[in-house]
């Protein structure tokens, strides 16, 4: 069954012809978190304002940065990772730790910090995570993360910034 194999997202994308030499990696598509109804929601033309050509990209296109590209993935410093969109406290360095997919990747999200929703968008089920405060695209969910969650959040540097504690 296709949902029960475990591998990383390089791998993945290997399989499906899409190697880490390309300049970028193709956009999942439209988010199904656009749809909702947030506490900060803004309009296309304000987004783009207000975000970088790349966060835009990932946070409002569900796109994917390349693997191995993001300073945040070998961020070692106690703090808070946040929403790039609106500011929002998503994941503590706590549960941050190297998966080794080239993402940054936590086991655990902070309380009420992020949604999920199911996307079929390469062809099988997963897991999508978005900043609860304004829908942001922030990466997805796998099942084959550490102890005590089990979980691997692999999300998206360009979707966060880090503040130090």
């Amino acid at each position: 069954m296709i949902e029960r194999i475990s591998t990383s997202r390089r791998r993945m994308l290997g399989w499906l012809g899409i190697g880490a030499s390309m300049p970028v990696i193709a956009a999942c598509g439209s988010s199904p978190a656009e749809a909702r109804n947030y506490p900060i929601s803004y309009s296309e033309a304000e987004w783009r304002k207000r975000l970088t050509k790349n966060e835009f990209y990932i946070l409002r296109e569900a796109g994917t940065e390349r693997p191995y590209t993001s300073p945040l993935n070998t961020e070692k410093r106690k703090g808070t990772f946040v929403c790039a969109g609106c500011g929002n406290a998503l994941y503590s360095s706590a549960t941050k730790y190297d998966s080794r997919t080239g993402w940054p990747s936590f086991w655990k999200a902070l309380p009420g910090a992020v949604g999920t929703s199911t996307d079929y968008k390469i062809g099988y089920p997963r897991t999508e995570v978005h900043c609860a405060d304004c829908g942001g695209h922030l990466g997805h969910i796998f099942n084959d993360g550490p102890k005590p969650t089990g979980k691997r959040h692999c999300i998206n540097g360009v979707a966060m910034d880090f503040r130090p504690g």
